[in-house]
């Protein structure tokens, strides 16, 4: 067995420039395929995290369109709610367009408690209770500018016309790594007490209530109960799990990202014909070898799997070096696209399928070469010139 290995490992290094071009294609499929799946995950990282037990009432007429503040007391007043908070998107601007992040009016009694992934300190969360122009932010958030506690942030509304001040009241960070920590929150009360002045229209309006329920097994029923509760007012609802509603916006770009893996399989489907092409120059020209092989007593199967070896080691070498540069890479691009990617983490299934994507790739490149090598005639395989 020693020796077989010790002969596939001079194999694999007998022309070193081939092999290190083909180590080199398999490197940058693998890390394209995990970087453009690790994306695709990203974009989804808002599902996967939603919890079973929370729904979402919106507007049934849209997301955009708002609902009365007032409907809160009734939410609360359906069998089954455990607990109700609600949240406005408020979609400002930071010093520049460009400057793009999520930023939310909340509730800051009832928000965070019904968040826990928001990782926020109690003294934190103290302080932004009791000042109306508070906010919290997240750990990423905050280092992309530089804020800190007692820092003043000041955005250009655009649904919510006029200038902005927040103060920085505390940082929080999320439960694992794939929650965003690109947000900022700040009170529901403040935007409304502003609107009062401002735009009496806007103001005593919620974007969505968020509902806890307390039997995860009565999801449906609670979900039916609040929208009948509305049904013909003014303001209908569309009540779903966090699930749907966070699917319900993945489906707008869905194309994009049917794309993505598409182009990721590509990238596989590539580098297998280039690997297949480089074993089949490889079998050729080590004919006369196989043939000699033939001649002192090894089977077709020996010959076969000399090749087959050869080729998953070539491509399990190239995967390994492109698991390791994954998660670099993905970190260095979540900084440069800042708040585009916010959770740009490598999952274990992403390295998994890496893995799988080069095993196959070995395997089938290695197909036609052990075919032609095991059933290669040995007088015509000693005169065979590489």
């Amino acid at each position: 067995m020693m020796q077989f290995f010790k002969l596939v490992a001079r194999n694999s290094l007998r022309n070193r420039l081939r092999s290190a071009l083909t180590v080199a294609g398999i490197v940058a499929a693998i890390l394209a395929f995990g970087l453009l799946q690790t994306i695709v995950e990203a974009w989804f990282a808002g599902v996967d995290g939603a919890v079973a037990s929370r729904l979402i009432t919106r507007n049934s007429i849209s997301f955009s369109s708002p609902l009365p503040r007032a409907y809160e007391k009734r939410i609360r007043e359906v069998d089954g709610v455990r607990d109700v908070t609600f949240v406005t998107w408020f979609g400002g601007i930071y010093k520049d367009a460009k400057n793009f992040f999520p930023q939310y009016a909340v509730d800051s009694a009832s928000y965070f408690r019904m968040y826990p992934e928001n990782v926020v300190p109690e003294d934190v969360l103290r302080e932004f209770q009791h000042d109306r122009r508070g906010a919290i932010i997240g750990r990423k958030l905050a280092n992309r500018f530089g804020l800190k506690p007692g820092d003043v942030v000041q955005l250009e509304g655009t649904i919510y016309p006029g200038p902005w001040e927040f103060v920085v009241k505390g940082i929080f960070d999320g439960r694992d790594p794939k929650i965003d920590t690109t947000q900022l929150f700040f009170r529901w009360d403040y935007l409304n007490e502003t609107l009062r002045m401002r735009s009496k229209a806007q103001a005593e309006q919620v974007g969505v209530f968020v509902v806890d329920v307390a039997d995860v097994n009565r999801v449906a029923e609670v979900s039916e109960a609040i929208d009948h509760t509305f049904r013909n007012s003014f303001a209908e609802t569309r009540t779903e799990t966090e699930r749907a509603f966070q699917i319900g916006f993945m489906k707008q770009t869905e194309s994009i990202l049917i794309s993505i893996r598409v182009v990721s399989f590509v990238v596989i489907f590539i580098i297998l014909s280039v690997m297949a092409n480089t074993m089949a120059m490889t079998a050729r020209e080590r004919l006369a070898e196989y043939a000699t092989l033939k001649v002192l007593g090894f089977g077709p199967g020996y010959v076969a799997s000399l090749i087959l070896a050869e080729s998953v080691v070539l491509a399990l070498v190239g995967a390994a070096v492109a698991i390791w540069l994954t998660p670099l890479v993905a970190a260095q691009i979540a900084v440069l696209t800042k708040a585009l990617f916010p959770t740009l983490v490598v999952s274990k299934d992403t390295v998994a399928l890496q893995a799988v994507a080069a095993l196959t790739v070995g395997v089938l490149s290695a197909v036609f070469p052990m075919w032609r090598a095991s059933r290669v005639n040995i007088i015509e395989g000693l005169r065979a010139v590489g």
